[in-house]
């Protein structure tokens, strides 16, 4: 396999091209870059079968590349550090990634895999990451027990959360349980125009028909969510500050 290595810190290029230099693999690296255009230059004059490729780079992210080289066939192996949303894009789409600094038995793992998926199938992979990476914060991520489920924070009407479980109930009707707290979901709520009027509750403002001074906010489903007095005062602010559509 023609490799080519796209990554802005040098030393990081060294050091994954001395770990497959130790190893015995059929990759041959024919190239280093550490920007978006030069990659797309080198990428369509080599041709190369994988490309190792951190998602953050000088002058844009991995995935603009992507963009520029959709017409190429190759597959991919992602760098990338410890970033959270990073990391929950790149396990949502199941591509393989390695974290810097890179580890000589996760790279080795990492080409296993790679080699025995069509690129095809990586395509799509590829895709799901890039969507979820584009929509950044409009969007949450779900580890449910089987799956990870992505949900447009748009059509999310409200968050109940009962002995550690967090319900999450959408516009459309469908429910999904995830087995984590609302308070670990609760400062990326907050960011898109949603409030916490209750301990157990976190209400999508967009959804909401009225408030009742007795303390019962009214969805526009015709589901009630309690106010508790103790959260009474930052539901209002939020409320009556909301730009109700």
């Amino acid at each position: 396999m023609k490799a080519l290595l796209v990554e802005d810190k040098e030393y990081i290029r060294k050091g994954l091209l001395n770990l497959l230099k130790s190893i015995e693999t059929d990759v041959e690296v024919i190239g280093e870059c550490g920007s978006v255009k030069e990659a797309v230059v080198v990428t369509n004059a080599c041709k190369p079968n994988l490309i190792f490729l951190d998602i953050n780079l000088s002058d844009g992210s991995g995935f603009d590349f992507l963009d520029q080289t959709e017409h190429l066939d190759f597959k991919v192996i992602f760098i990338t550090a410890y970033e959270e949303y990073a990391l929950r894009a790149l396990k949502i789409g199941a591509v393989d990634y390695l974290l810097k600094p890179v580890d000589v038995e996760e790279l080795q793992l990492a080409l296993e895999k790679v080699k025995r998926l069509p690129v095809t199938e990586q395509k799509k992979q590829i895709k799901t990451v890039k969507q979820v990476w584009h929509k950044n914060d409009s969007t949450l991520v779900l580890s449910l027990s089987d799956s990870f489920q992505v949900i447009d924070l748009q059509e999310l009407l409200y968050c109940e959360s009962d002995k550690g479980y967090t319900t999450f109930h959408l516009d459309n009707g469908k429910k999904y349980v995830a087995s984590k707290p609302l308070k670990e979901y609760e400062q990326q709520l907050e960011k898109v125009s949603f409030t916490r009027p209750h301990q157990s509750f976190m209400v999508n403002l967009k959804f909401i028909d009225k408030y009742d001074k007795s303390g019962i906010i009214f969805l526009k489903n015709g589901k009630k969510i309690p106010v508790s007095i103790r959260k009474k005062e930052g539901f209002l602010t939020s409320f009556l500050n909301y730009n109700h559509p």
